[in-house]
């Protein structure tokens, strides 16, 4: 009988995917928009996409020999922030900015921080912000079709009109992979279907940021309003991609909750109140920042556990 028992050390239930399977789900998950991006942008759009994944790749390559580390690019992880990273760029970018992006993306957020599962912020995130800081002239330059002009939310927020069906199906300008809200979602079905993600944090961060907009948008329930608001810009890329990243996301039910409403808050404010027609890259690493807060105050005390007032009074009730 001794011989059937087995004694192991916890976890005793383990899941079949490891870190290198649920990012080659995420890889197949972006190629519908990915695709998109590249026949809506042309070959310079997926020059971009080549240069940052290999950038990406490379500075997590060297940066771990350097250190003697072993080397982890086998796990995807550095192909998946530069996709990523790629899809949030314009394609007008030069090649020599959206390297730079992808090394601090690597380097500062990723590997600085301990590698993998250690970082405070989304990565692809953080590479963008810093290239909005450090090159905004570059990092706004959109064109479609040739033509350089605003972003459909830069319209809605000059006041103009837009074309939601347009924005739906990504026949507009933007970032190479925030155009088609169709082709994200389609991604987004994917990574549900096969369990990477499940809809709490992207529902909540989509219910919150429409209940915003409709509350202090200025235009009522306007549902065209609304709809443009949720096509345009990163927010379906934002919600579905990189809000559920595991290592910058909450784990508790409730501080899941939490999270997609300051994501949805976060957003709006910086939409309809800040100077820039987009907020969705702010609001996501700001939410970052708050996680450990978030899952300090929403976990759940275990089997037994009591708060110390409730043993307080007990104690005094004897």
């Amino acid at each position: 009988m001794s011989n059937l028992l087995n004694v192991s050390s916890s976890p005793h239930v383990r899941g079949k995917d490891d870190t290198s399977r649920i990012m080659l789900y995420v890889i197949l998950a972006l190629m519908p928009t990915t695709i998109f991006g590249i026949f809506n942008f042309g070959l310079r759009a997926l020059l971009l996409v080549a240069v940052c994944i290999i950038a990406c790749v490379l500075s997590e390559f060297l940066f771990e020999k350097a250190v003697g580390k072993k080397s982890t690019i086998g796990d995807f992880s550095a192909v998946v922030t530069g996709l990523l990273l790629a899809l949030n760029l314009p394609h007008t970018l030069p090649v020599w900015q959206a390297v730079l992006g992808s090394i601090f993306a690597i380097v500062v957020v990723k590997m600085l921080f301990g590698g993998l599962g250690q970082n405070f912020m989304n990565p692809a995130l953080g590479g963008r912000v810093f290239l909005i800081i450090s090159f905004a002239a570059t990092m706004t330059n959109f064109e479609f079709d040739g033509v350089a002009g605003a972003t459909p939310l830069a319209l809605l927020k000059n006041g103009e009109t837009v074309n939601t069906l347009d924005m739906l199906i990504g026949r507009c300008g933007g970032t190479i992979g925030e155009t088609s809200a169709l082709c994200i979602l389609l991604g987004a079905i994917i990574l549900i279907l096969l369990g990477v993600i499940d809809l709490l944090i992207p529902g909540v961060y989509i219910v919150s940021f429409s209940a915003f907009i409709l509350l202090f948008g200025g235009h009522g329930f306007d549902t065209t309003y609304l709809v443009a608001h949720l096509c345009g810009g990163g927010l379906m890329l934002g919600a579905f991609f990189m809000a559920t990243d595991y290592v910058t996301s909450p784990i508790t039910p409730a501080g899941k909750v939490v999270f997609g409403i300051c994501l949805g808050v976060l957003t709006g404010v910086f939409r309809i109140f800040g100077n820039s027609a987009e907020g969705v890259s702010y609001a996501i690493i700001f939410s970052n920042l708050l996680v450990p807060l978030i899952e300090k105050v929403t976990v759940p005390r275990a089997f037994g556990v009591v708060r110390e007032k409730k043993v307080k009074e007990v104690k005094a009730n004897e």
